[in-house]
C-alpha cells in the first residue's frame, strides 16, 4: 500500500464533504470528467437547419445512452434508484430545454452549443435561487444532462467507468448519477471528486450502494495522479494521501469496525423506534418521488414526514395539471400505505415555474413572495393543488402541510380554501378523506413565538429547522463569512423548540421535525427530551437515530434539556452535549481520527 514513488508527503490530509460513509483503502484511478466548454458564435441563416439538426441528434444520442445505462442495471438496490435516470430522460424531453434551445438558434442565430449554453444557464439560475438545499442540489441533474448534450454535440466520447477492470478508488472532477450506476462495487471501492453536494443524486446513489465517497475536494484531480495510494474516509469527509503503514493499519481496523456496525444498524430496520421506558417516536422519510419509497422502507421508515411537491413544478412553462398531480401523489401514498404521507404544499415562488405569472424581481426572495404567500396570491393554482392532494387521500393516509406560515390569518385563509375545495369535490362526487389532518411547518420566528395560537388552528406541527435556525440567527449558512454562526444548539433555538413543543402538548396535537437536525444522532436525546413525536429525515439516517432511541429513556432526555437550558452560549451547549453523548455512547461518538 505504501509507495516510495509518489511525490506526496506521507499522511497528507485533504478535507471535503462526507458524501457516503465507510472507509476505502487502495490506489487511485483518474477518470476524465472535466466540464465541457461551449463556444458561442453567430451563424448564418443557411446554417440554422444544420445546427437545429445537430442539437436534436445530440438529444437523441443522449437519450439512447441513458436508456442503455438503464437497461444494464440488474442490481436490486440500484433498480430502486432508476427514477434518477428517468429524471434525466424527462429533462431531455422538457419543452423548456428543447424549445428554448431551438428558438435561440432560429431567433438569435446562435450555434447549437451557444444556444444550449444559454438555455442551461436559465435552468441553473432557477435552481440556484431556491432556498431548500435539497431542492437546490437538483441542479446537479441539469448539469449532468447538459454535460452529456454538449459532449455529444462536440462528438467527443467519454471514458466509461463500467470498463474499469481492477479494484480502484476513482478520482474525477465530477461524476453523474449515470456514472455511479455503472460502478461495479467489486472493482470501484470508493470515489472522490472536485465538485458535488451531499444531497446530490450521485451522493444518494453512493450511499445506497455502500461505496465510500468524499466530494467537494476542489483540487483533488490536480493534486492526485493515478496510482496514488489513498484512504477514503467517507464518514468524516477526508482523504489521506500516501498513507504510512501505521495509518493503514489504523484505518483497516476502523474499516472492519464500520462494516460490522452497518450490519447491526440494518438489523434495526424492522424494530420499533421505542425507548427503554416505552416512549414511541415515529421515524419517517423525506422523499420526492414514489420510486424512493422502497429505499425508505428498507431503512425502516414508518411513513413520509415530508413529501416535496415542488419537483412537479420545476422546469416547466406551465404548472402541472390537477390529474398530473393526482397521479404523482397517489403513487407515493399507495407505495407507503398503510403508513401516512405528509404532502407539503408548494414551497417555491412563481418565478421558478410559471413565466406567465408576473412576479417582479425581489431583492430578498427568501423573505418575499414564496411558499404559502405565493399560493394564497395565486388561488387558482393553489386550489388545483389542494384538489389533487385531497383526491389522493382516497388511496391512503394523507396529511396536508403548509410551509412558511407566519401567523394565524394565513393558516385560517388556507383552511378556508381547503373547506371550499372539499365542498366542490363532494358536490362533484369525487372521493376523498374528509378528515385529512392539516398541519403547518414552523420555520419562521413569528410562528415559534405564537406557537400556542397556531396550535389551536391545526392538527400537527412540523419544525423546519434549516430555515428556523437561519431566520432566528440571521445567518445564511451558504455564506462562508458567517456560516460559523449557524448553530442548531444556540440557546435561542433551544428556547424556540421548547416553546413549540410546549404549545403542541398543551393543545394536544403532534409535533414533528423534518429539518437536518432530526437526522443527526447527536441531537436525538435532546429532541426526545423536548417531546417530539416524529422525526423525518433522509432514509439512510433512520437506523442511526433509532439505535440511540432504543438505548435511552425519555426522562434522561428531559434531564439533558434542563441542563442545556441553564447554559448561556452555543459553544457551552455544544460542549456539554458532546461530553454527554460521548460518555453515554463512547463507541458511537468517539472521534475516528
Amino acid at each position: 500500500m505504501v509507495s516510495e514513488k509518489i511525490d506526496i508527503p506521507q499522511d497528507t490530509l485533504l478535507v471535503g464533504i462526507a458524501a457516503s460513509p465507510g472507509i476505502a483503502i487502495g490506489q487511485t484511478y483518474s477518470v476524465d470528467r472535466e466540464r465541457m466548454s461551449a463556444v458561442e458564435r453567430r451563424i448564418s441563416v443557411d446554417e440554422v437547419p444544420e445546427q437545429v439538426q445537430a442539437f436534436m441528434e445530440s438529444v437523441q444520442l443522449s437519450r439512447s445512452q441513458l436508456e442503455e445505462v438503464r437497461a444494464a442495471v440488474n442490481d436490486r438496490e440500484l433498480a430502486e434508484h432508476l427514477y434518477i435516470i428517468d429524471t434525466h430522460l424527462l429533462i431531455l424531453e422538457d419543452q423548456m430545454l428543447l424549445d428554448g434551445t431551438t428558438s435561440l438558434i432560429h431567433g438569435e442565430f446562435l450555434n447549437a452549443e451557444g444556444a444550449l449554453k444559454r438555455t442551461l444557464k436559465k435552468f441553473q439560475e432557477v435552481f440556484d435561487s431556491i432556498e431548500d438545499e435539497y431542492l437546490r442540489e437538483r441542479r446537479s441533474d441539469i448539469d449532468s444532462v447538459g454535460e452529456r448534450l454538449l459532449r455529444n454535440l462536440k462528438g467527443q466520447s467519454q471514458q466509461s467507468i463500467a470498463g474499469i477492470d481492477r479494484k480502484v478508488i476513482v478520482v474525477a472532477h465530477d461524476l453523474s448519477p449515470a456514472d455511479t450506476m455503472q460502478m461495479d462495487r467489486d472493482r470501484i471501492i470508493g470515489f472522490v471528486t472536485d465538485l458535488g453536494g451531499r444531497t446530490s443524486h450521485t451522493a444518494i446513489l453512493a450511499r445506497s450502494l455502500g461505496i465510500p465517497a468524499v466530494i467537494g475536494l476542489e483540487t483533488v484531480t490536480a493534486r492526485v495522479p493515478s496510482g496514488t495510494p489513498v484512504i477514503v474516509d467517507g464518514t468524516l469527509g477526508c482523504l489521506v494521501l500516501n498513507p504510512s503503514a501505521e495509518t493503514c493499519r489504523e484505518y483497516e481496523e476502523k474499516q472492519r469496525a464500520f462494516e460490522s456496525r452497518e450490519v447491526e444498524l440494518l438489523s434495526l430496520s424492522s424494530l420499533s423506534a421505542e425507548t427503554l421506558d416505552g416512549s414511541r417516536i415515529r421515524l419517517s422519510g423525506n422523499v420526492e418521488l414514489a420510486n424512493e419509497i422502497p429505499v425508505a422502507l428498507r431503512y425502516g421508515a414508518e411513513g413520509v414526514g415530508l413529501f416535496r411537491s415542488e419537483f412537479l413544478y420545476l422546469n416547466r412553462t406551465v404548472p402541472p395539471s390537477e390529474n398530473e398531480q393526482v397521479v404523482a401523489y397517489r403513487s407515493v401514498v399507495e407505495a407507503m400505505a398503510p403508513q401516512p404521507v405528509t404532502i407539503r404544499s408548494l414551497d417555491l415562488g412563481g418565478d421558478k415555474f410559471a413565466p406567465e405569472i408576473n412576479v417582479a424581481d425581489e431583492l430578498n426572495p427568501a423573505m418575499g413572495l414564496r411558499a404559502v404567500r405565493f399560493s394564497l396570491k395565486e388561488r387558482r393554482l393553489f386550489k388545483l393543488q389542494l384538489r389533487a392532494i385531497l383526491r389522493s387521500s382516497a388511496f391512503g393516509r394523507v396529511r396536508l402541510m403548509f410551509p412558511m406560515i407566519s401567523g394565524v390569518a394565513e393558516i385560517r385563509a388556507c383552511k378556508e380554501l381547503v373547506a371550499e375545495v372539499k365542498a366542490e369535490l363532494a358536490a362533484e362526487g369525487i372521493a376523498f378523506d374528509p378528515d385529512v389532518p392539516v398541519g403547518i411547518m414552523i420555520e419562521i420566528p413569528s410562528a415559534a413565538l405564537i406557537a400556542d395560537l397556531l396550535a389551536k388552528e391545526v392538527d400537527f406541527f412540523s419544525v423546519g429547522t434549516n430555515d428556523l435556525i437561519q431566520y432566528c440567527l440571521a445567518v445564511d449558512r451558504g455564506n462562508e463569512n458567517v456560516a460559523y454562526l449557524y448553530e442548531p444548539l444556540h440557546p435561542a433555538i433551544l428556547r424556540a423548540l421548547q416553546a413549540i413543543c410546549r404549545a403542541a402538548r398543551q393543545a394536544r396535537i403532534s409535533v414533528g421535525m423534518c429539518g437536518e437536525m432530526a437526522s443527526d444522532p447527536l441531537y436525538t436525546l435532546v429532541l426526545l427530551g423536548l417531546g417530539f413525536d416524529e422525526l423525518s429525515m433522509n432514509p439512510p439516517s433512520i437506523p442511526r437515530v433509532k439505535e440511540i432511541l432504543r438505548m435511552v429513556r425519555r426522562d434522561e432526555g428531559e434531564r439533558l434539556v434542563a441542563e442545556l437550558s441553564n447554559l448561556a452560549t452555543a459553544s457551552e451547549l455544544n460542549r456539554h452535549l458532546d461530553d454527554e453523548m460521548n460518555r453515554r455512547f463512547p463507541e458511537l461518538f468517539r472521534p475516528l481520527i
